[in-house]
Parts: C-alpha cells; structure tokens; sequence
C-alpha cells in the first residue's frame, strides 16, 4: 500500500523540468560509478607494484578487465530485453560489483604472485564484470523510457545524467586512490564496495520514483519453473554465477581473450544487420544503420581516450611533475580531473545543444562524434608538445591538465550523445541489444587500448620518446577521421529520418 502510495505521489512530477526518476538513477550511477573509477584508478599500478607484473602484462590484463565490463552488457541488456526487465537487471548487477569490489579487499595478500591471492583477485574481477552486465547498459535503458522518442530533453537528460556517471567517476580515485596508495591496497577496494552498497540502496528506496519503467515483460512467465523447479528468473541468476566461475578462468589468458571478443563484436554486428534487413521497414532499417555507423566509430575513440587508466596513468607517475603546493599527488587521484572537467562542462554543452536546437543549428550526432574525435587527437598533441618544451625536465603538470581537458570536451561530444542516439534510433524490441552492442564497441575499444598502451613501452625514462611518438601518431591519425566523419555527417543524418522520428509513437 505504501510502495502504491509513493509511486502515485511522485507520478506527473519533475526537478529542473525533468522525471524526479532521473535523478534516482542519477545517484544510484554516481555509486556505481564510484565504485568503478574508484577501481580503476589504482588497477595498473596495483597489478605493477603489488602483484609486480611486468608493463606488457599489466597493460594486457587491465585492457581485458575494461574489455569485459562493456562486453558483457550485450548478454544483460538481451536477458533484460526479454526476460528480467531493467529494474531487475540493474539490482542484481550491483550485488554481483560490491561482492567482488569486497573480495579484492579481503584477498590482497602480502604482495607477489602467489596462487592463492591471485585466483582470489581473478574471481573478484569475475564478478565486478558479470556484474557490471546486468547494469551498465538497463540503467541507461531505464533513462530512455523515462521520455518519449521525439522528446527535445532527452539529450539534456543523457548529459545530467552523465554529470552523475563523473560525479563518482570525480570521486571515487579522489578517495580510492588516497587510501590505496597511502594506506593499502585493500582499503581503496574495500571504499569502492562500500560505494557500489550505497548505489543499491538509494536505487531500492527510491524505485517508486521510476513509475513503473523497467518491469520484467512476461512477470508470469519469469516467475514459471525453467530447469529442475527452478525458476526463470533464478536460473538467469544461477548462470550469471557460472559465467563468473568461467570469466575466472579465461581472464588470464588476456590476448587471446581480447581477439575473441573481436569475433564477437563481429559476430554480434551480423546479426543485429540480419535482423535489421530482414524484419525492418525502411525507415527503422535506415535508422539502425545510422547507429551501427556511430558504434563503429565508438573502438577507435575509446581505443584513444581509454589510455587514461593505462599509459597516461604509469606516464603521469613516472614522468610527470605531480608537486603541488609541496606535496607529491599520487598519480591514481589525476583520474579524477576527467570527471570534474565533466561535472563543469555537462550543464554547459546541455545548455549548449538545447540553444543550438531552438535555433536550428545544432550539430547532427555523427557531426558531433566527429567534432569528439578531433577534440581527442588533439589532446595527445597538446601533450607531446608540453612534453617537448620541457625536454629533459619532468613534463609540466599543467599539459596533463590540458590533455584531460580536450579530451572532457570530446567525450561530451560522443558518449552522452551516443547513448540517446542508441534509444532514439532502436526499434523498442531491440533497445537492449543496440544498447549493449554500443556497449560491446567500447569493450573492443579498450581491447586496442591496451595494445595501444602496449605500445608505448614501459614509460620509463628511456622510452619517454616511444610513449611520445606513439602519441603523436594517434593524435594525428584521430583528427583525420574526425574530419572524414564531418564530410559524411550530412548523409547519416538523412538516415535517421529525425522530421518522422516521434511519430510513429503517437500513431
């Protein structure tokens, strides 16, 4: 009765023009957010001054783990699509991430490789990643049903979102990597567990606020036996912890898992083009190819903007001047400038692309993704060319600032943008495919950013001019692109058919 009570209290009403739903998954994203970044933030250099693996291992492993968080979210938005719903999808994820957040803490050994230790760190980063499956991609989900298709804020909507997304990406390595660097491994694990706990909180007290988006499709049917009496609902749950026990098993192997997640984007591509050809009418068949344009171009940009975690973050501790005010920052808690630059700038390019839209000047999405891409090429130049004018000095701190800075702005031009365009160009039966196919180029993007990372050596002092020169090429090689998509912007907009976009839902 309370739960009914609640949920016809909150109905019709909004904050800031918005569903008051938003801002429960807001918060619930900035937890879950925390915990990850929190992670991610002292990840490489767990796995180099803890268990002392060697660059070229360390980089391959941490591009595997970032591999997986985003792949597996093509496997949860399909069982959220057709049997869980997203509301269930989400809460099931986040106990699987704080378990093994907690199980990175309790296992973290005296240092070195030992067997023990190790496979206990492997199972944990298992279930952050199945974990991470069911919630990535049916939280963003949950955002798009909060709108019709036709809306003008759903952008503005996707990029306050976001700005929860970089308020616990801004600061979880703020406190993780203080505690991690400063007073043991385990602590900085442990805060991001305790993170990911207050997420699930605030999204199961507050569910009411959702109006009842996100719900299983066949409720009856979830609830029916499937295997031994056991029902459909637990016998997803009971294969998301066998997914874990293999997940364990193959992470290891993290090259060849990396090629084989290739295949899979490959063959995932396939069949969502096999579907679109052979179920679609033309208008919804131009619009998923104008989105399996913008997912194709998602590899390359995260393959770029992902050396944040990886090479930027072991050149930023070796090579970079970290004083400040007289004392040394720990490298880790510079993963939090990109966040902050997003808190900053996200109300800004919302309003921004709002101005633009009244005006009829705003830039199409593929024109956007294009702008993105040279804002982040240009971001490694601006770096290399700080570097240079410091010569045989430590770089100035100040060209990192910069870096993250272009590459803030690129991001805001791609990834919130990406996500609308996701639930605006999906046919409804397939919005949690799409979304996490979208979610599957960014796995295969950072896939090539740990080759890429891989290629820049091992940032030491003598391969400051590799690390450089690497970036150099990239920089370059992404402005180029970026200037290519502009010139073919125009008819990618055609295919999304944006004047009939609303209609067919009010018909």
């Amino acid at each position: 009765m309370a739960t009914s009570i609640s949920g016809a209290a909150a109905a019709g009403k909004t904050w800031l023009g918005h569903p008051r739903g938003l801002f429960l998954l807001f918060f619930a994203e900035m937890w879950e957010r925390f915990s990850y970044y929190g992670m991610r933030a002292i990840l490489i250099f767990y796995l180099t001054k803890h268990f002392l693996f060697g660059e070229d291992k360390a980089y391959l492993l941490y591009g595997a783990y970032t591999s997986l968080v985003y792949i597996t979210p093509v496997i949860g938005g399909y069982l959220a699509d057709r049997f869980l719903g997203p509301r269930k999808a989400v809460l099931a994820g986040g106990l699987f991430i704080a378990f093994g957040h907690f199980l990175i803490a309790v296992t973290e050994g005296p240092g070195g490789q030992d067997p023990v230790y190790l496979n206990g760190f492997y199972l944990a980063l298992a279930s952050i990643i199945v974990g991470t499956g069911f919630l990535k991609a049916n939280i963003s989900v949950l955002v798009g049903e909060l709108y019709p298709r036709d809306d003008a804020r759903r952008d503005p909507a996707f990029s306050i979102f976001y700005m929860g997304i970089n308020a616990g990406g801004a600061i979880g390595p703020l406190v993780c990597g203080l505690l991690g660097e400063t007073m043991g491994w385990g602590w900085g694990f442990g805060a991001a567990g305790v993170g990911m706990l207050l997420g699930l909180v605030m999204f199961v007290w507050l569910t009411p606020w959702l109006l009842g988006k996100g719900e299983p499709p066949a409720p009856q049917q979830l609830r029916a036996p499937a295997v031994a009496g056991v029902s459909q609902e637990w016998t997803i749950y009971l294969g998301a912890i066998l997914g874990v026990v293999a997940i364990w098993f193959v992470i290891r192997y993290a090259e060849l898992l990396g090629y084989a997640l290739l295949a899979f984007a490959a063959l995932t591509v396939i069949y969502i083009v096999w579907r679109t050809l052979g179920t679609l009418a033309k208008v919804d068949r131009d619009r998923m190819f104008a989105a399996l344009f913008l997912i194709a171009l998602n590899p390359l940009f995260w393959g770029l903007f992902e050396q944040t975690g990886s090479s930027l973050n072991i050149f930023t501790d070796r090579n970079v001047d970290r004083t400040v005010l007289g004392w040394d920052v720990p490298a880790s808690m510079f993963q939090s400038v990109n966040s902050i630059f997003i808190i900053l700038l996200a109300p800004m390019f919302a309003i921004l692309w709002t101005f633009l839209d009244k005006r009829r000047l705003e830039p199409s999405s593929p024109a956007k993704f294009g702008i993105g891409l040279i804002l982040c090429g240009a971001g490694f130049l601006v770096l290399v060319a700080g570097a240079a004018m410091a010569g045989e000095d430590l770089t100035p701190l100040l060209f990192v600032i910069l870096i993250y800075l272009f590459h803030t702005m690129a991001e805001l031009c791609f990834s919130p943008v990406g996500l609308s365009a996701m639930t605006r160009l999906s046919v409804p039966n397939m919005v949690g495919l799409v979304m996490g196919t979208w979610f599957l180029a960014m796995a295969a993007g950072n896939f090539i950013a740990g080759l890429i990372a891989r290629a820049t050596g091992s940032g030491d002092a003598d391969g400051v001019a590799q690390v450089l020169g690497v970036y150099t090429r990239i920089g370059w090689f992404s402005m180029g692109v970026g200037v290519l998509v502009l010139l073919v912007s125009p008819m990618i907009k055609r295919l999304m058919h944006l004047d009939t976009i609303g209609a067919e839902d009010k018909g």
